[in-house]
C-alpha cells in the first residue's frame, strides 16, 4: 500500500520547533514498534506539519528521467538548499538519508547517502527525484515534494499544497549539485 500526503499550512517558527521534536520522537517510536510501513506514515505526518503553503505549482516537463529546466527559471541558492536539507522540520532529508554531516546525529539509513549526489545525477535528474521520485521508482518511500494530484489520505486543509516551494526545490538541487565525490560540503 502506498501512502501519500500533503503539507500543513505555514506554522510559526516556535510552533515548528516544539512540534518538530514531538514528531521526531513519534517517528522514532513508530519505526521501532512497527517497521518500515509505519515509518512511512510517520514521515508523511511529520512532513505535513513542517510544510510550506501558498505555492501554486509551476508547469514543468519531464524528459526521460529528468526535469531539465528550472521550476523557477533561475538557479537556486546552494546555501539555502543546505539549510533545508539539514533542517529537521522543513526538508526532513536526514530522516531517511545520510550525508557528509558529522555534526548531525541520527542520520537515516533507509535511502541512499547524499554524499557524491552531484557526481551521480544531473540537475534535471535531481529535480525530478525531488519533485516526484515515484515517477522513477513507484515503490519509493520518498514523498513527492512538489506534487499535489493523485495523493490519498490528504486532510482537507492540505489539499493542493506542495511540501516545498519551487524556489526551495531549486535551492536543494543547487546544494545537492555541490556534493561531488571526494568533496567537502
Amino acid at each position: 500500500m502506498m501512502l501519500s500526503w500533503q503539507p500543513a499550512a505555514r506554522v510559526e517558527q516556535s510552533e515548528t520547533r516544539e512540534s518538530g521534536s514531538r514528531i521526531a520522537d513519534a517517528i522514532r517510536a513508530t519505526h521501532c514498534s512497527f517497521g518500515k510501513g509505519a515509518l512511512r506514515a510517520a514521515l508523511l505526518l511529520a512532513m505535513m506539519t513542517a510544510a510550506q503553503a501558498g505555492d501554486s505549482l509551476r508547469p514543468y516537463a519531464v524528459v526521460g528521467d529528468a526535469i531539465p529546466r528550472s521550476l523557477t527559471g533561475a538557479g537556486g541558492d546552494a546555501a539555502r538548499g543546505r539549510a533545508i536539507v539539514l533542517n529537521r522540520q522543513v526538508g526532513l532529508c536526514l530522516l531517511c538519508h545520510s550525508g557528509p554531516y558529522p555534526q548531525e546525529r541520527f542520520q537515516g539509513t533507509l535511502a541512499p547517502s547524499l554524499e557524491g549526489t552531484g557526481s551521480r545525477w544531473s540537475e534535471g535528474q535531481l529535480r525530478l527525484r525531488m519533485v516526484d521520485a515515484s515517477r522513477l521508482y513507484p515503490d519509493t518511500i520518498m514523498p513527492p515534494y512538489y506534487r499535489v494530484d493523485g495523493l490519498v489520505r490528504v486532510a482537507g486543509a492540505f489539499v493542493g499544497k506542495p511540501i516545498l516551494t519551487a524556489e526551495q526545490i531549486e535551492d536543494v538541487v543547487a546544494y545537492l549539485m555541490t556534493l561531488r565525490e571526494n568533496s567537502k560540503p
